[in-house]
């Protein structure tokens, strides 16, 4: 059994069409474990919904930016931020704000606004070989918990995960890949983003993860996979979308000077 492992594809229909492609190209998935974020802060919110919906085999879970889009709530993280004057805090709320309201009012109009409502918090699979897997979006207690980094300690990562009754646990999120044993019977996997990367990463192709498993155990391969980031970023412009600037940025690394 193969299973692909997708997260914060982020309204990004042009990686995700390179992820799919990449999965086509290996033989294919027998299903997908799809750890929300999907429709926010990307130029095509609709499109990434018609693609994941149709994928066979496929389970889908909320992610915050899904619940935001939802609910209206919004992030505050830049709240927090203690080098962030009052002016670049009120221009930062706005952004935030007209970019979800943006995406809300797409996905609304096209009618996938209960579908996203009614994703679940996780997913709980066996693999074949007993192996208690649980996926969700950042980690078991809430969808939006930064603390899944690579640069955690195995007993901090043990201790956030001692009350999963899991044996693998799979979360995104944090735009970060990683595969930690933390034990004998327990793993924890972040497949990384389909879209946006973080501004410190250098790497900024859409990743993934692919899981083979069977009655004598399972695998995990972390992936990496190009796409056109002059066509994605093209299409933001396309939309007007009222977060262009920030996302374009996302895409853009500066050239090493020798």
């Amino acid at each position: 059994m193969r299973l692909a492992i997708l997260s914060d594809i982020h309204g990004n229909s042009i990686a995700l069409d390179a992820v799919l492609e990449d999965i086509r190209s290996r033989g294919g998935a027998d299903g997908y474990v799809l750890l929300g974020d999907f429709a926010a802060i990307g130029p095509d919110p609709v499109g990434v919904l018609e693609r994941v919906a149709r994928l066979a085999g496929a389970h889908f879970i909320r992610g915050n930016g899904d619940r935001y889009v939802v609910t209206g709530e919004r992030p505050d993280w830049y709240k927090r931020d203690g080098t962030r004057t009052g002016e670049q805090i009120r221009r930062t709320e706005l952004d935030v704000e007209r970019s979800f309201s943006w995406t809300q009012g797409i996905v609304k109009a096209a009618g996938w606004l209960e579908w996203l409502a009614d994703l679940p918090f996780e997913l709980r699979l066996d693999l074949p070989d007993g192996t208690r897997m649980l996926a969700v979006h950042a980690s078991p207690h809430s969808d939006d918990d930064p603390r899944f980094e690579p640069h955690a300690s195995d007993d901090d990562l043990r201790e956030l995960l001692g009350d999963a009754r899991a044996d693998l646990v799979v979360a995104g999120h944090t735009h970060r890949a990683m595969d930690r044993r933390l034990g004998p019977r327990l793993r924890l996997v972040n497949p990384g983003s389909v879209s946006n990367p973080l501004p410190s990463e250098t790497d900024i192709r859409a990743g993934y993860a692919s899981l083979d498993a069977g009655a004598d155990g399972y695998s995990v391969e972390l992936r990496r996979v190009d796409y056109d980031h002059d066509a994605f970023i093209e299409s933001l412009r396309r939309v007007h979308h009222p977060a262009a600037d920030f996302i374009s940025g996302l895409q853009r690394r500066p050239t090493p000077v020798d």
